[in-house]
């Protein structure tokens, strides 16, 4: 009984690790590249939404 459970614990410990491996993994690998080459780096350009006239008060 008492075996078994420290085999379940650490076949989770296992599981946590190897996931910890793969996402480590993924964050320090490259990024892929376009097919033309490699893509420009740069800021996303962020945009808000156009202004609208307001024709009247909500307050009423």
């Amino acid at each position: 009984m008492v075996g078994s459970a420290v085999r379940e614990l650490l076949l989770v410990i296992a599981v946590a690790a190897v996931g910890l491996l793969l996402a480590t993994a993924v964050t320090f690998a490259p990024w892929p590249v376009t097919p033309g080459g490699s893509a420009p780096s740069g800021l996303v350009e962020l945009r808000g939404p156009a202004p609208t006239e307001h024709t009247g008060s909500a307050s009423g």
